[in-house]
């Protein structure tokens, strides 16, 4: 490690870790283990996964050329497969792992 010390790297796993525990804890303390929460959170809650997916998306093609070879064709065709993935088993990470093992076959061998 570069210019660190031990005592630097526990802080930085610590305060980690407390910011973990924090985000955990936060909604029981908030919300009560029975209690329900409110329309806005569970607003968020359900618009919030999509908007991640789509910036996740835009966040990568945002440096696809389309006239220039190989013309987003790699990451169109992973794009497409990460969602019939998702259709097909409803599962997340197994669309995104199939998807991205795609995405790395089309670039590192057949359109290299």
């Amino acid at each position: 490690m570069t210019g660190a010390t031990i005592g630097y790297s526990i802080f930085i796993i610590a305060f980690i870790a407390v910011l973990t525990f924090g985000a955990r804890f936060f909604p029981f303390a908030v919300f009560g283990r029975g209690g329900t929460p409110p329309a806005v959170v569970k607003y968020i809650g359900n618009i919030l996964p999509p908007a991640v997916m789509i910036m996740l998306v835009v966040y990568c093609v945002r440096h696809v050329e389309p006239l220039a070879w190989p013309h987003g064709i790699p990451e169109g065709v992973s794009i497409a497969v990460v969602a019939i993935l998702y259709k097909v088993t409803k599962n997340s990470l197994i669309a995104m792992v199939g998807g991205t093992i795609l995405y790395m076959v089309l670039v590192q061998v057949v359109f290299k």
